[in-house]
């Protein structure tokens, strides 16, 4: 099993903090006594994502936003660096997923979808490259599954999370020779609420929704939370431009 060391006195941003896999992965990192910045649309879910942490005596911030624009994802990196002086570590876990009918898709899910799962991504990073390279730090981006296969109903979302894989690998390559690391974790189906989001197809068809069910069952969100977690500290010094895949063995066809 990989074995993060500690993250003391190192600061992490998680986006998608407010439940699933972010707050999974906030957890994480405080077991490893990382000082975090919890981002969230949802204030309420932060707040609780927060409560659940509040042992802890670690800094630990949250900030409401919804990553919808160049500024606002310029804006969380600039409070992160208000509040911690620097940042060892990005974990890009916020996405949204609008299952539909391509035909039924409108152009407004469309443009959310692009804007949140993946140019926030590439916006965070931009904003953060000084103080990771500074750090020497870290660059986790959450991909899915759905970025390495064909998959009814979800085009947009497939479409940014390959954007996404490919990004990670182009931002490796080009810091090859610096010390950043970027890696993708792909997870598959999980217990979140992106999965329940399946359920509001309009009269899809059962054949092609097996296409999609893993035959070894759901992923354990804490198994890709510890692996995030894992990437984001400097145990993990050898990964970079890794792509991991925790999906069941789903992609394999």
């Amino acid at each position: 099993m990989m074995q993060p060391s500690s993250m003391r006195d190192k600061s992490v941003i998680v986006t998608g903090a407010g439940g699933g896999l972010g707050r999974a992965t906030a957890e994480a990192l405080t077991r490893l006594d990382a000082n975090l910045l919890l981002v969230d649309i949802d204030a309420d879910a932060l707040a609780e994502t927060k409560s659940l942490l509040a042992s802890s005596q670690l800094s630990t911030f949250t900030l409401v936003q919804d990553l919808s624009s160049q500024s606002d994802c310029y804006a969380v990196i600039d409070y992160a660096l208000k509040q911690f002086g620097g940042i060892h570590a990005l974990c890009n876990i916020a996405a949204v997923l609008f299952p539909a009918n391509v035909s039924d898709f409108t152009s407004q899910q469309w443009e959310s979808t692009l804007a949140v799962n993946l140019s926030a991504p590439f916006y965070l990073i931009q904003r953060a490259l000084p103080a990771l390279e500074e750090s020497q730090g870290s660059v986790v981006n959450v991909t899915s599954c759905a970025a390495h296969l064909g998959q009814p109903y979800i085009g947009a979302y497939s479409a940014t999370k390959a954007g996404l894989t490919q990004l990670t690998k182009s931002l490796a390559m080009e810091y090859m020779n610096r010390k950043v690391r970027f890696n993708v974790v792909a997870p598959g189906g999980m217990a979140t609420s992106i999965t329940h989001a399946m359920r509001n197809i309009k009269s899809p068809d059962p054949q092609l929704l097996g296409r999609m069910a893993p035959l070894r069952g759901m992923v354990e969100i804490e198994e890709v939370a510890h692996t995030v977690a894992y990437l984001a500290t400097p145990a993990a010094s050898s990964f970079h431009g890794a792509v991991i895949n925790i999906d069941q063995g789903i992609t394999l066809g």
